[in-house]
């Protein structure tokens, strides 16, 4: 594993079909639309958030789920970015960060040019084989079942913020009634 990467980071960015979900979209009545989100994947942002590690979406398509969820999770999410790699640099100059600084979580062909910009690159485990050749690291959990969890404990770990992280969690929780 590439520690020194892992502790360079400064950002997680990541695709949301097919990362945070299994890349399934769902059409209820009067086309609403139905995605499913990894609950340990929820609290791995919260935790990143409280641990100073800000998690951004990048995603093609607009969703009311998608929105919905990151207003649940206090995560920024950038809808209709057709150029993910101009998406990337965007974020980046916005947020203050250097390319180098950050990581960036993808699973298809369209996420290729963020990936190439990012300083550590990441596959799904179920990732087409054009990204899990650009990674850096490939999770062991497919998209939508935990992989940006691993990635940011993975993160967090190596900057010696994981254990502050769930410290933070756990007082928190208990006087939530141990809401996510």
């Amino acid at each position: 594993m590439e520690s020194d990467k892992l502790s360079a980071v400064k950002l997680l960015a990541c695709d949301v079909d097919g990362v945070l979900t299994d890349g399934s979209i769902c059409y209820g009545t009067a086309n609403a639309e139905i995605k499913a989100f990894n609950i340990k994947d929820g609290l791995g942002m919260k935790l990143a958030g409280w641990a100073g590690l800000p998690v951004v979406w990048l995603t093609g398509r607009v969703s009311d789920a998608v929105t919905h969820r990151a207003v649940e999770l206090n995560v920024q999410v950038f809808n209709s970015v057709d150029d993910k790699g101009s998406g990337l640099k965007a974020i980046a100059r916005s947020r203050g960060v250097e390319l180098e600084e950050i990581a960036y979580l993808g699973d298809d062909l369209n996420d290729l040019p963020a990936m190439r910009l990012a300083g550590f690159p990441v596959a799904v485990a179920d990732a087409v084989p054009e990204v899990i050749a650009a990674a850096a690291y490939v999770t062991t959990n497919p998209g939508g079942h935990g992989a940006i969890r691993e990635v940011i404990e993975m993160i967090l770990k190596a900057q010696n913020r994981w254990d502050a992280a769930v410290e933070m969690y756990v007082p928190t929780a208990q006087a939530a009634g141990g809401a996510r």
